[in-house]
């Protein structure tokens, strides 16, 4: 088969479209023939080296495809069934993930346990398909299973171009939240308003903090949405109200801010960290998606032998929405 590796970290140069052995599935697992794939932000960190893992690997968390054979002791899918991929793997308390852990989706097939394989939902082609399982059920995971979102209350979303952030956005929207966005790009938050942002704000230009309370009519934001860290998390703590909380699952911009502790006492505030999701959190996710109560964003798709130039336009931050790898039948 065809597939991404890397052999060495590095930036995107180190990419390789190659042949590598096919993979046959063991009792239990299922081998998917994959059409599509997406990009995260977790295979940009994996191809530099954080955290660097076993050579050679193939990239990729999340696939859309069909199934070509199953091993022994399956049941529940059949060959040719069109599915989506689970890209959190279960052991118990602990939760791995395919391309970090494994080999990944960025490749002409996968072996892995039937039980990560859904049936693909019948709304979404197999791009859109394979943009949302781990944005969503990461962002699902924050604002539904930690931090418990209700109606009618505010969000703070930062970055709207992330895949975390859009379906943050999506998620917020369709448990009936307000949510108010940010992104250096006007271009970006007129395309969140018709998304159904219900306010947004430059964060290079306007003042968050400011916005965040004429939007809630001084209340501040219930939960907020943090994957961005340093850059932005003393903001986060402002902005939210007494009593609100903040969901952490990332820090593109770096790990270790200013505590800012009085903050946290003061407005006794509630910090979640939350990493992936549950296989409870997937099946979440999932409904809302399959309902079409909440879908995945492209922004642009890519042949899978243009892995390169996907991870440069994602390193670039052009995008608002989830990078998608088409891969040839």
């Amino acid at each position: 088969m065809r597939a991404i590796r890397i052999h060495e970290d590095g930036g995107p140069d180190v990419l390789r479209y190659e042949e590598a052995p096919d993979p046959a599935p063991a009792r239990g697992e299922a081998l998917i023939e994959l059409r599509a794939a997406s990009l995260n932000h977790l295979d940009l960190w994996i191809r530099s080296g954080r955290p660097s893992v076993p050579k050679p690997r193939i990239l990729g968390a999340d696939g859309a495809g069909v199934v070509a054979a199953l091993g022994d002791g399956v049941g529940g899918l059949a060959v040719g069934q069109e599915v989506v991929l689970n890209p959190g793997l279960g052991h118990g308390h602990r939760i791995t993930v395919v391309g970090e852990h494994t080999d990944g989706t960025h490749a002409e097939l996968i072996a892995l346990p039937a039980t990560n394989v859904y049936p693909k939902p019948p709304n979404l082609d197999f791009e859109h398909a394979a943009a949302f399982p781990l944005v969503f059920e990461t962002a699902y995971r924050m604002l539904v299973t930690k931090a418990r979102l209700q109606p009618d209350e505010w969000v703070l979303v930062w970055g709207i171009g992330s895949g975390v952030a859009t379906a943050a956005l999506a998620i917020a929207k369709a448990v009936g939240a307000r949510a108010l966005v940010t992104s250096s790009s006007d271009e970006k938050l007129a395309r969140a308003q018709a998304l159904g942002a219900d306010a947004v704000v430059n964060h290079a230009a306007g003042d968050v903090r400011a916005a965040v309370t004429d939007a809630t009519d001084g209340r501040g934001a219930d939960v907020v949405v943090e994957h961005v860290g340093d850059a932005t998390w003393a903001t986060s703590l402002a902005a939210a109200r007494p009593g609100g909380r903040i969901a952490v699952c990332g820090a593109t911009s770096g790990p270790n801010p200013q505590a800012t502790l009085h903050r946290i006492w003061w407005k006794e505030l509630t910090i979640y960290g939350s990493t992936m999701g549950t296989r409870e959190d997937f099946e979440g996710a999932y409904g809302l998606v399959a309902d079409g109560r909440a879908l995945p964003l492209v922004d642009r798709v890519y042949p899978l032998a243009e892995a390169r130039a996907a991870h440069e336009r994602m390193e670039a931050g052009e995008q608002l929405g989830k990078i998608v790898l088409r891969i040839p039948a």
